[in-house]
């Protein structure tokens, strides 16, 4: 039997390629009488594609506290939602390692398939997108009660405490880094209630297929980041990597979705972005449609 190699730092995660990883790979789905195993491109974690319906999801021991939160959001959520999600068939640990065998989804990304869409497609799709997040959104399910934070006032607190730093860090040019301070006290996050967030719901986790010539939503995958918050939290990824500051289009989600923003939706949805936890403005910048002026107010107006 061959072991995998010790990943408990993220230095030693990072060292290792999926292909690295692939003999591991095969003893493992071997031992479970499994059949071939092509590795994945994308995702921040090892992810497999075992025989045509199977899917292996890695979790080095550095992340394996994640697992835990992709397993329990699986299994609530199968068939609870108008679009599909991978069933569980397995979960287990090896040497330290730990694992999800699940259902594969059909179709390619939407991230893929986007460029090849007509607007019309892309204006269909919208609410279909806004009625599945809302479905999520809208579970109740006491198994959910595991996911982090604990209290989402203390979560938001403490991003706020580090907010500067942290885009520092991520290389934010110091004329928007001077704004931020000012510009969350001027937003009121309010108490709103607490839901269950995909939040990374975004092209690169959705699935379509072509049913008919009209594109179809297949599925949405990748919950190792799910949390319990503010819903509004969910539409950073959704302004972000879904509509990309295409304000038709995101009208168009948000009245499948059921809601209707007020005024200050977009100053709120700018202020969890910068609160987010994989929050990276540098990047956004490049890819995302510049503002009118230079100002947060204005980014907000652009992007939500």
């Amino acid at each position: 039997m061959i072991s995998f190699p010790p990943a408990g730092t993220e230095a030693e995660f990072d060292a290792l390629t999926r292909q690295d990883l692939l003999p591991e790979v095969t003893s493992l789905t071997g031992s479970l009488g499994l059949g071939e195993v092509v590795p994945f491109t994308e995702g921040s974690l090892p992810v497999y594609a075992v025989g045509d319906d199977l899917v292996l999801k890695l979790f080095p021991p550095v992340h394996l506290d994640e697992l835990p939160t992709e397993r329990t959001m699986l299994e609530v959520l199968h068939g609870k939602l108008p679009i599909p999600t991978p069933a569980v068939h397995g979960v287990g640990e090896r040497d330290g390692w730990g694992y999800v065998l699940m259902e594969r989804l059909r179709g390619e990304t939407l991230k893929d398939a986007w460029p090849k869409l007509s607007t019309e497609d892309k204006q269909r799709l919208a609410p279909e997108l806004g009625e599945a997040l809302g479905a999520l959104h809208s579970l109740h399910d006491p198994r959910l009660d595991v996911l982090d934070p604990a209290d989402w006032a203390t979560f938001v607190a403490g991003q706020r405490e580090k907010v500067v730093e942290h885009h520092r860090r991520t290389g934010l040019d110091e004329s928007w880094i001077a704004q931020i301070p000012a510009f969350l006290d001027s937003v009121d996050l309010g108490t709103p209630p607490v839901v269950p967030l995909h939040t990374e719901f975004m092209r690169d986790h959705l699935m379509v297929v072509h049913d008919g010539g009209r594109p179809r939503l297949t599925g949405l995958f990748d919950f190792e980041p799910a949390m319990r918050g503010a819903a509004e939290y969910d539409f950073v990824a959704v302004g972000l990597f879904v509509s990309g500051g295409d304000k038709d289009f995101l009208r168009r989600l948000l009245a499948g979705y059921g809601a209707e923003p007020d005024e200050q939706f977009s100053r709120r949805c700018l202020a969890y972005a910068l609160l987010h936890v994989y929050s990276n403005f540098t990047w956004y910048f490049k890819v995302l449609p510049a503002p009118e002026e230079p100002t947060l107010e204005s980014l907000s107006r652009a992007w939500w």
